[in-house]
């Protein structure tokens, strides 16, 4: 199939699959007209990369995880580990955010947003106030 066909197939668009070819985690067969020529089995891959990158996996990771798609002697403690390491990032990055907002949430319930000039927010961005 074109690669017209396998974007629709895959969820992903023609820009998507070029970079994904590109970068190498995909290589497309070559019909006669020298034309990309995309298998069932590129469109299983392609979807797979579209959820691994949904789920916040790197390129990197991507690399690593479509790796062990294919190959049928691979252990599933191997995968299991890449998936942990992700979600220890994400809980990093859930804790860091909670921590931001509970920071702009002082500031903001601190601010009147009045007509005077004082401003916990400016201060805070500043450095000048107390930003807990």
């Amino acid at each position: 199939m074109n690669i017209g066909t396998a974007s629709e197939k895959s969820g992903l668009p023609p820009k998507t699959i070029r970079y994904y070819e590109e970068i190498g985690l995909l290589k497309a067969g070559r019909a006669g007209n020298g034309y990309r020529d995309y298998s069932m089995s590129d469109v299983h891959r392609l979807r797979f990369l579209q959820r691994s990158r949904s789920l916040g996996f790197s390129v990197e990771e991507c690399r690593q995880l479509l790796s062990l798609y294919g190959d049928k002697e691979r252990e599933s403690a191997d995968v299991k580990a890449i998936a942990e390491v992700k979600l220890a990032e994400i809980d990093r990055k859930i804790a860091e955010l909670a921590s931001l907002r509970d920071t702009l949430r002082h500031l903001v319930h601190n601010c009147h947003g009045d007509e005077r000039p004082d401003c916990p927010i400016i201060d805070g961005l500043a450095g000048s106030g107390t930003v807990q």
